[in-house]
């Protein structure tokens, strides 16, 4: 299933959407033009961020928008295309800018966790934007999603699409954590568990009192 938008209406621009799609685009072609020094400096490393938390700080937010390449970045933005604007428009945009920071962050060290030895730079948005599905998914489980399957574009409700989506990350991260001693990089999907789980948790305090009339 690849998704291509949602029909859930939204009362607002999402500023703060935007802004990050456009941020995290402009980051890239300043890593692509940095090359592999740009990206040891500003990727997050577990082991250097272990040896030297206060030095290392800045890597928790700048590894935010990094990516490894165009097609993880152009992944993760359609992910915040999609759904982002749904989640500011509840939370208002300050709240939505400090929720996706908060997960991010959630990401990070939920991947921390289990590779705290680890040499592998740590960068991308998935962390962040993860933590944006769940809390979507918990404000519009009804919300149907277009997504392409084959050759023809189905609507189906997003406690489906993004519920698998869910459910592939925990396997995928349960069987990583058999290999985490490998070193070898690889996507960090205990990142993907550790935002979708706080935007989940975080969509409670955030969400306000507005009754839900978008299914």
């Amino acid at each position: 299933m690849f998704p291509l938008g949602d029909d859930t209406p939204r009362r607002a621009v999402p500023i703060v959407t935007y802004a990050l799609i456009v941020l995290n685009v402009l980051f890239f072609l300043v890593e692509l033009s940095g090359g592999d020094a740009f990206i040891q400096q500003w990727a997050f490393v577990p082991s250097r961020f272990m040896a030297n938390p206060v030095a290392d700080f800045p890597t928790l937010f700048t590894s935010m928008f990094m990516h490894a390449s165009w097609v993880h970045l152009g992944g993760n933005m359609l992910y915040l295309w999609i759904f982002g604007d749904n989640v500011e428009d509840r939370f208002g945009s300050v709240k939505f800018l400090v929720f996706y920071l908060i997960c991010g962050l959630a990401a990070t060290f939920s991947q921390l966790a289990f590779s705290m030895g680890s040499n592998i730079p740590n960068l991308g948005a998935s962390g962040a934007v993860a933590g944006v599905l769940g809390s979507y998914l918990l404000m519009f489980p009804q919300g149907r999603v277009r997504v392409l399957m084959g050759r023809g574009i189905i609507p189906m409700p997003a406690l489906i699409v993004i519920g698998l989506w869910f459910v592939l990350q925990l396997f995928s991260g349960f069987a990583s954590i058999t290999s985490a001693a490998s070193d070898t990089g690889g996507v960090a999907y205990m990142a993907h568990i550790g935002g979708f789980i706080a935007g989940f948790i975080l969509t409670f305090f955030l969400r306000g009192n507005r009754t839900t009339a978008y299914s």
